[in-house]
């Protein structure tokens, strides 16, 4: 018998499902009722005792939403349990993670907070936006990559001379590792982010890609302006075919449809995120990090 008990939240019931079933633990569904005011009331089901409780919810938008679901059911797990272990597939807030701009709030480190006082001995978050926003959580955290699951997946597509393509500097290293695993290069784009208005432009004024299919590596896609300025760039190289992967689609204000219309063949996300993107399971992965 499992020492682990999972609950699923509202935004990752399948996932939490998924993850139940590796760890060969019982699953607890969560059930949410929302009022004409917008305030909402969650209904966990019966809680086994004298169990690790493994909490599974993604705060993706309605991220505030999402994240006063998690703490919620963080705070009623607490009552069952003292070790509560919080698998947050896809952490909002996580780019918040330094003052950009005098007097922004380290948002990532509010969030770490209000974990720990609910009761969160634990955090599990999948290729976090940065090392630096897991350390400002304040809190026991680990995060795991899903680059090498993305990669096997991109391995089915018989891909001609692929090349992997960081849309920016700061994407390097996932680009790297994304690479080995195919067994292939990378190159990394350079470009620059107004951080007043958010314009993106590309840095980069030419790479050899010509004949080649691509694959443009991120950890996440909100509104695509980098995965689109970039596609629009690496067109005019006269490369072959352009696939996206990342980990997570958040894809607000239709940037799917705005990457495919930009000449993207596909776009493969993970399930951190559900979407019609969201092809690679990261279920196996988020269990092993528990054993």
């Amino acid at each position: 018998m499992s020492k682990y008990v999972v609950i699923g939240g509202n935004s990752s019931q399948d996932l939490g499902r998924k993850i139940a079933k590796k760890l060969k633990a019982g699953y607890v569904s969560t059930s949410t009722r929302t009022f004409p005011d917008g305030e909402s009331k969650i209904t966990i089901k019966k809680i086994p005792k004298k169990k690790i409780i493994v909490v599974v919810q993604s705060t993706f938008p309605p991220v505030d939403s999402n994240l006063l679901h998690l703490l919620s059911i963080v705070s009623q797990a607490r009552k069952y349990s003292s070790k509560i272990y919080a698998i947050i597939p896809y952490l909002g807030y996580a780019r918040q993670d330094r003052e950009f701009l005098n007097g922004e709030v380290v948002t990532v480190s509010v969030v770490g907070k209000m974990l720990k006082s609910v009761g969160t001995k634990k955090v599990i978050v999948v290729d976090i936006h940065s090392k630096l926003a897991l350390k400002q959580l304040g809190i026991s955290a680990e995060n795991v990559s899903a680059v090498s699951n993305l990669a096997n997946y991109t391995k089915k597509l018989r891909l001609k001379d692929p090349l992997v393509v960081s849309p920016d500097q700061g994407g390097k290293e996932r680009a790297s590792e994304f690479a080995s695993a195919l067994k292939t290069d990378f190159i990394a784009l350079k470009k620059h982010r107004d951080r007043k208005n958010g314009k993106i432009n590309i840095l980069t004024s030419k790479v050899s890609v010509k004949n080649r299919d691509l694959i443009l590596v991120d950890d996440m896609i909100s509104t695509g302006g980098s995965i689109i300025k970039a596609v629009r760039f690496l067109k005019k190289q006269k490369c072959r075919r352009i696939y996206v992967a990342c980990t997570h689609g958040l894809f607000v204000n239709g940037a799917e449809k705005k990457i495919k219309q930009a000449g993207v063949t596909q776009i493969i996300s993970t399930n951190t995120i559900p979407s019609n993107s969201s092809k690679v399971d990261v279920s196996k992965i988020l269990a092993e990090s528990l054993l």
